[in-house]
């Protein structure tokens, strides 16, 4: 037994001499070697390295810190590092971007639309999301109107409940339609700008969060063809129950069609003053190309 332990002690001795002879040092499962390039060669698929975690106190504390020393502060949640060029402890800004589970898609969201330069009234709306569209297969798509209280129960229903909310080509403010439009601001009734819808005017990154968007002209495209959509009953008949919701006319505001045609934006141009759309009612499903001034309505997706 003592000549197992002695064993023992003499094996981990030589693993730490040969750390130091080497000046290299590996932390990992998979028995590696470091890489040439690093003094310290951390490999792990579940686990990240924690660095020192202390109060602001306790880092000012700190007797003469080496250079570039780095700590992370309990008190305001932020990384520090030393510079001794200014002999102050300098914060590490973090970037914008932030990292989050891929999007569930097939769940439901619950989004608390609030009237204001997008909305157009307050409202509480829970989405459903759906994925798998033929033509789309990975995007994830919610399963009615941007705004809209609930889903379509007919192709044909002419419900403002069921419509949502309508919007102008690059244009983020929505519309509500009951018997006048909300907000009765003054109309835009000429569009002519040289973009496609830009992503600070999407009402559904505004309205749904970071990754929701309206389609493209591609993505309606291959929707509409591969789901071999000939009249209203294709697009109402798919998972997505895109029914004929109407528009807003481009020369007034006032609404149009409503129960007898829908009219989707892309959010590809076809020039300064027509943009993509799909359009179907009941005797066809096509691609329309439309004045921007237009109010229609907007499904939107996300890449799941």
């Amino acid at each position: 037994m003592k000549k197992q332990i002695l064993f023992a002690i003499f094996a981990v001795t030589q693993l730490f001499i040969g750390v130091h002879l080497s000046a290299q040092i590996a932390v990992n499962t998979d028995g590696s070697l470091p890489d040439n390039s690093a003094m310290l060669d951390v490999n792990s698929t579940t686990k990240g390295i924690l660095l020192p975690r202390m109060t602001q106190a306790q880092i000012l504390a700190i007797q003469n810190p080496s250079n570039g020393l780095i700590a992370f502060c309990t008190t305001n949640s932020k990384l520090y590092i030393y510079v001794s060029t200014t002999a102050q402890w300098k914060e590490i800004p973090y970037g914008s971007g932030i990292m989050g589970q891929p999007f569930p898609c097939g769940l439901d969201i619950t989004i608390n639309h609030l009237a204001g330069a997008v909305a157009p009234v307050n409202k509480t709306v829970t989405y459903g999301t759906v994925t798998g569209i033929p033509g789309e297969l990975t995007k994830c798509w919610i399963t009615r109107n941007l705004g809209a209280s609930q889903q379509a129960t007919v192709v044909s229903d002419a419900t403002e409940a069921s419509a949502g909310w309508y919007f102008q080509f690059n244009r983020k403010q929505g519309y509500q339609y009951i018997s006048s439009r909300i907000p009765a601001t003054a109309w835009i009734s000429s569009i002519s700008e040289t973009f496609d819808w830009t992503i600070a005017n999407d009402p559904c990154a505004i309205e749904l969060g970071t990754g929701w968007r309206i389609p493209t002209f591609t993505e309606w495209n291959n929707v509409n063809a591969s789901g071999n959509w000939t009249n209203w009953n294709g697009p109402y008949g798919s998972a997505l129950k895109l029914h004929a919701a109407g528009y807003l006319l481009y020369s007034d505001g006032s609404l149009s069609n409503r129960g007898s045609g829908g009219y989707y934006w892309n959010s590809t141009q076809g020039n300064a003053t027509y943009g993509w759309d799909l359009a179907f009612n009941i005797g066809g499903s096509y691609m329309g190309n439309d004045l921007k001034a237009f109010g229609f309505s907007v499904r939107c997706l996300r890449d799941n």
